[in-house]
């Protein structure tokens, strides 16, 4: 199904979203993510969720809101996907506790609620 940019950014949110509210939830801390296989497989398929949509919102959008790091998000999935083997855990750690809150932050003006 082809989505438009509009519900990509609102999948984006939301995946974001349910992401960082599970961490907060569980009480999910820096260093277990660091070192817990089972919550690293947790979080990655919300990542990729969110780097497919990214990847594929349109040329246009991405111009129209530059501010926002699409190239670096979609990088981030097809990093995930590619070379599992090879993730820094350490950069996802930042990503998922730094990145993600802020990114939310950023899409709340562009999300439909």
């Amino acid at each position: 199904m082809k989505h438009s940019d509009q519900q990509r950014v609102n999948k984006i949110y939301e995946y974001a979203s349910k992401l960082t509210k599970y961490v907060r939830d569980n009480n999910i801390t820096r260093e277990a993510l660091l070192t817990d296989f089972s919550l690293q497989w947790l979080v990655t398929t919300p990542l990729y969720n969110i780097g497919e949509h990214a990847y594929n919102l349109s040329a246009e959008y991405k111009a129209e809101h530059n501010d926002i790091p699409w190239t670096m998000i979609s990088g981030l999935r097809h990093r995930l996907v590619h070379d599992y083997d090879g993730t820094n855990w350490k950069m996802i750690v930042e990503v998922v506790f730094d990145d993600i809150p802020a990114l939310l932050v950023q899409l709340e003006e562009l999300v439909e609620k």
